[in-house]
């Protein structure tokens, strides 16, 4: 945390920014190695050029946040307690006065942000996102070792989620198997709300699992993830309930055959376009190229969506270290809807793959 800290700060002197005034409970994480969802009370880390940093929290979360290691100073605040002042008493006592600041501006709502501004009435606010993000793409080796251990259990979770396949089943069947056997492996939280989806409802880019039955020639969609030590795994598989016909089987060919190329052109110095372009163009040469609506895939870290995004448009040259997905898909109304993504970590001349369930066409009889 000391490094990420510093990196910051080394930021902000680059900048003339005196403080930075950090509010999301990942970004906090991120800096302080303390997270909590503090519901509607303040939680924010404040960062100095040269002084020593503030965390903000309820008093009653003082003694965690202090047992996560964060060794700088933790003011503490009760429900009767006003913490804005505490802040601007804070800060006064290390900066004489504050003519930029650094906020997260996606984040902090307005009423805290007129807040921030009456207490800072000098300060120009700059965005403190880019930044962040920045710092958040590269993951070290510990990170990278906390993301494969959750993508192992996201492989187990689809095993035995597709072991749970019978006819009669509902989605809702299969999903709360799958949630509960991850439960006794010790898993708390999942990355998302997962996505069990049959049939129809697996053309559906974001559906909603519910009570549908899964019949012989189905199409089954497994979207899932699983958080380990606040890092996040995200994995889809889709496979066959009895026999498909001939339609399905090209829709899923034609999607796995993109993702092993987008998952072959992952290198450092190639850019995230050029990535989602080439499975991009195999699913529209197929003629599925309006049946593909979504980004090829996005990064994943603390957060199960953050930097980079993989967008034919977006020329951010990969760099070793990102941690992205790939998941093309096709969905085809009353057809079939196939997603095959996997995490992958960018190594110096590829990527690892670390989500490791099958991807061939799986036939469930």
């Amino acid at each position: 945390m000391k490094k990420r800290l510093e990196k910051l700060q080394t930021w902000m002197k680059e900048n003339d920014i005196e403080v930075s005034f950090v509010t999301s409970s990942e970004n906090v994480f991120y800096l302080s190695g303390y997270y909590t969802d503090p519901h509607e009370r303040l939680l924010a880390l404040v960062v100095f050029k040269e002084e020593e940093p503030l965390l903000v929290c309820p008093e009653m979360e003082v003694l965690n946040a202090r047992g996560s290691g964060w060794e700088h100073e933790i003011m503490g605040f009760s429900d009767i307690d006003n913490p804005w002042e505490m802040v601007k008493q804070a800060i006064s006592k290390r900066v004489k006065e504050v003519s930029k600041a650094a906020i997260e501006k996606e984040h902090l709502n307005v009423e805290r942000y007129e807040l921030l501004s009456s207490l800072l009435p000098k300060a120009a606010f700059i965005s403190a996102e880019e930044k962040l993000r920045t710092l958040r793409m590269i993951k070290d080796a510990k990170e990278l070792k906390i993301i494969e251990e959750a993508c192992a259990l996201a492989d187990y979770a689809v095993e035995f989620g597709v072991s749970e396949i019978k006819e009669g089943k509902t989605e809702l069947d299969v999903l709360n198997a799958v949630e509960y056997a991850l439960k006794k492996k010790g898993v708390t939280e999942m990355s998302f709300a997962t996505m069990v989806l049959t049939g129809a409802n697996a053309a559906s880019p974001h559906g909603n699992p519910g009570e549908t039955k899964i019949k012989k020639g189905d199409l089954v969609l497994f979207d899932l993830g699983v958080v380990v030590d606040r890092y996040c795994s995200d994995i889809t598989r889709t496979v066959a309930y009895g026999d498909i016909h001939d339609k399905q089987k090209e829709i899923y060919d034609t999607v796995l055959k993109a993702q092993l190329a987008a998952v072959e052109a992952s290198k450092p110095g190639v850019t995230a376009a050029d990535v989602d372009l080439t499975a991009r163009r195999i699913i529209a040469e197929a003629g599925y190229g309006e049946y593909f609506p979504h980004r090829l895939g996005h990064g994943l870290g603390i957060s199960v969506h953050e930097y980079p995004s993989l967008t034919e448009t977006n020329q951010l040259v990969l760099e070793e270290g990102m941690v992205y997905t790939i998941e093309p898909g096709i969905y085809v109304p009353n057809v079939a809807g196939v997603r095959i993504e996997d995490d992958v970590y960018v190594t110096n001349d590829g990527v690892k793959v670390l989500t490791k369930f099958p991807k061939e066409l799986q036939i469930i009889k």
